[in-house]
């Protein structure tokens, strides 16, 4: 029997659908339904691919005594973290607060003008471990609500005031060293034997990785490089990638990047791309582009909508166990490519009768010293073979923001591949947000099965404009660069706190909850501030407007008193910090011919601002050809007519 998410878009909502728990999306009928029923909400955060969302699924809302005390108790509400990353916010904010750590499935317990009184993440079935069970913890709250009502209500007030009164920062100087300061937390936390920081569990964080590679490339710091290549290297011999249908699972559970957790996010492979594209463009190491094509080939496979989109991710489970679908047997292996060969892959990929995890093997290249290994064909036949296993479930939701960066992505790809089929797809996927996620400047959030979502928030503006700008980057096709500057705009009138500075993550009209998050920190992806630091850096360099000169300033100056407590967290805003200190070259270009622009397009440098102009005083022509001024550290080299 469907309950109240049977006509829901989001795929984690649809999981959800037939549990006998009687949920509600998130609506005004459920929080009208608890006012007028005297009822407490308990309210479920998650997402479609999450494994320990579909445990505590299985273990309490498919159980008929669990949801009997639900339906009994409790108006239930469940969201999609992705589909309403603000109301995600808000309440995570909470649960962190409250228990000191946070992650979903979110578990929040609050009044019907939501308020939340009680907040945690998983609970198990039955009490282990020193955790309650869930159905006990049930039964205590719907028993408080009915004998200490009173205490309750007066518990969410306290927490909101607390909420609502953040703790100051401290100014920061002119010379807060935040840069340095940074440097050396990942010096010190830095992993040398098996790269990466700190131990398990180890997330990729590539805008980490792409803080350190330009602050070597300009500071002429080694060190930091080598963190850098060293974690990007070991994540691609280890099980964190997928060597054989490519892409990158979600973290590492081990120090070694050998066992991971196996679902695999688009915002994780499209900044991995990334990093491996600047890694490459910095050191010529063919295994950086190899590892970023690859993963390429990946997403273009297997998580592009027919209109050009990008899917959100695959899950973690097959067949009820994490995993499995991505493990092999070592007869498997023998049995699908030979004796011969089957043991001479094997033998490169770890793989044995023993297992390398849990009984059988995650392939791997850990123990191997050479990553050029000729397996194509193999590899071929194992992905094959794979996709008769089990059809891993799609999150076949389109989100913006993730789409933007994907977009950037493949837009800094093609610079360093010269390949066209990654910006072909980078300029179907923004025809494609451009119409089923844009109405004049109006973003949305998500769109499936042919609607989208309410309103967009902060992060979706921020990471399209970057998306817009890279496009830029990569064709000199100046419509780009105007719709970047249109949405930058956008972006201030909508979210910007023009009193104290920064962002909010939703405007200030369409603010339903208590608070409105003002996120700064770089978690798994970068916040939506940092990213704003990084566009008006890169618009006042391309464009030389004084309002993106002045729009940077503040932003930084903002950020910067943020980063104060711990300036390695915001490695997003410090790369944008760096790229104003030291700007990249900047390339003007006088074009003599219109055809002159196939060949300057085919051979743009990876990192520089590029503006096109017409002959002058200032920029004359060389020997009456197409002619190119660079300037860079502040000084101006002879014009050329070679690119």
């Amino acid at each position: 029997m469907s309950n109240n998410l049977k006509n829901q878009t989001s795929p984690y909502l649809l999981q959800h659908a037939e549990n006998p728990v009687n949920w509600y999306p998130w609506c005004e009928e459920a929080f009208t339904k608890a006012k007028e029923e005297n009822k407490p909400i308990f309210l479920s955060i998650g997402y479609s691919t999450c494994h320990w969302c579909h445990v505590m699924a299985h273990e309490s809302f498919e159980d008929d005594r669990t949801a009997e005390i639900l339906n009994r108790y409790f108006i239930s509400i469940k969201v999609d973290r992705e589909e309403r990353p603000y109301i995600d916010s808000v309440y995570m904010s909470i649960c962190q607060a409250l228990t000191g750590s946070g992650g979903w499935p979110m578990s929040i317990f609050m009044t019907w003008d939501k308020k939340p009184f009680f907040a945690g993440t998983y609970f198990p079935a039955d009490s282990r471990y020193g955790m309650i069970s869930f159905s006990d913890l049930l039964t205590a709250i719907a028993n408080e609500w009915r004998n200490n009502t009173e205490e309750l209500l007066q518990s969410s007030e306290e927490i909101i005031k607390l909420l609502k009164n953040p703790q100051s920062v401290n100014k920061a100087s002119s010379n807060d060293n935040l840069i340095e300061k940074a440097a050396n937390i990942f010096s010190r936390i830095y992993d040398s034997v098996y790269g990466g920081f700190g131990s398990a569990q180890k997330f990729p964080t590539p805008h980490n990785l792409l803080f350190l590679m330009l602050y070597s490339k300009q500071n002429n710091e080694d060190n930091a490089l080598e963190m850098a290549e060293k974690t990007l290297i070991q994540m691609r011999k280890g099980g964190i990638f997928d060597h054989i249908g490519y892409g990158f699972s979600r973290y590492s559970t081990d120090r070694y990047y050998l066992v991971p957790h196996f679902e695999k996010m688009l915002y994780d492979n499209a900044l991995l791309i990334i990093a491996y594209t600047a890694a490459y463009s910095l050191t010529n190491n063919r295994v950086c582009l190899d590892t970023a094509e690859k993963t390429a080939e990946y997403i273009l496979r297997e998580m592009v909508s027919p209109d050009g989109g990008f899917y959100s991710a695959q899950d973690a489970d097959s067949e009820g166990i994490e995993g499995r679908y991505y493990t092999f047997t070592l007869s498997e292996i023998i049995n699908v490519l030979g004796v011969e060969r089957g043991t001479h892959f094997a033998k490169a990929f770890d793989i044995t009768s023993q297992g390398n995890f849990e009984g059988v093997n995650i392939p791997n290249l850990l123990k191997s010293n050479d990553l050029n290994t000729d397996f194509a064909e193999e590899i071929q036949r194992l992905y094959n073979y794979r996709k008769t296993r089990y059809r891993l479930h799609l999150d076949d939701k389109l989100l913006i923001s993730w789409n933007s960066i994907m977009i950037t992505a493949l837009s800094m790809l093609y610079r360093a591949s010269r390949n066209k089929k990654y910006l072909k797809a980078a300029q179907k996927a923004q025809e494609f947000i451009e119409n089923s996620l844009c109405k004049g400047t109006q973003l949305y959030t998500s769109f499936r099965d042919g609607k989208h979502s309410d309103n967009g928030f902060l992060d979706d503006y921020a990471f399209y404009v970057t998306a817009l700008i890279e496009l830029y980057n990569s064709t000199l096709d100046y419509n780009y660069l105007e719709k970047g500057e249109l949405f930058c705009r956008e972006t201030v009138k909508r979210f910007a706190d023009c009193e104290n500075g920064g962002f909010y993550l939703s405007q200030a009209d369409s603010t339903e909850l208590f608070m409105n998050p003002k996120e700064s920190y770089d978690g798994a992806i970068p916040s939506g501030n940092s990213v704003m630091a990084y566009n008006f850096v890169r618009l006042y360099q391309l464009t030389d407007k004084e309002e993106y000169k002045e729009l940077a300033e503040k932003q930084i100056a903002f950020m910067s008193a943020q980063a104060q407590g711990y300036p390695a967290g915001y490695s997003m805003f410090l790369t944008a910090k760096l790229l104003c200190e030291a700007p990249p070259q900047h390339i003007t270009i006088i074009i003599k011919n219109s055809s002159d622009l196939k060949e300057i397009r085919e051979s743009l440098p990876f990192l520089a601002n590029i503006s096109i102009k017409c002959e002058s005083k200032e920029f004359p022509l060389l020997n009456n050809q197409t002619t190119y001024y660079i300037c860079k550290n502040h000084n101006c080299l002879p014009p050329t007519n070679t690119i």
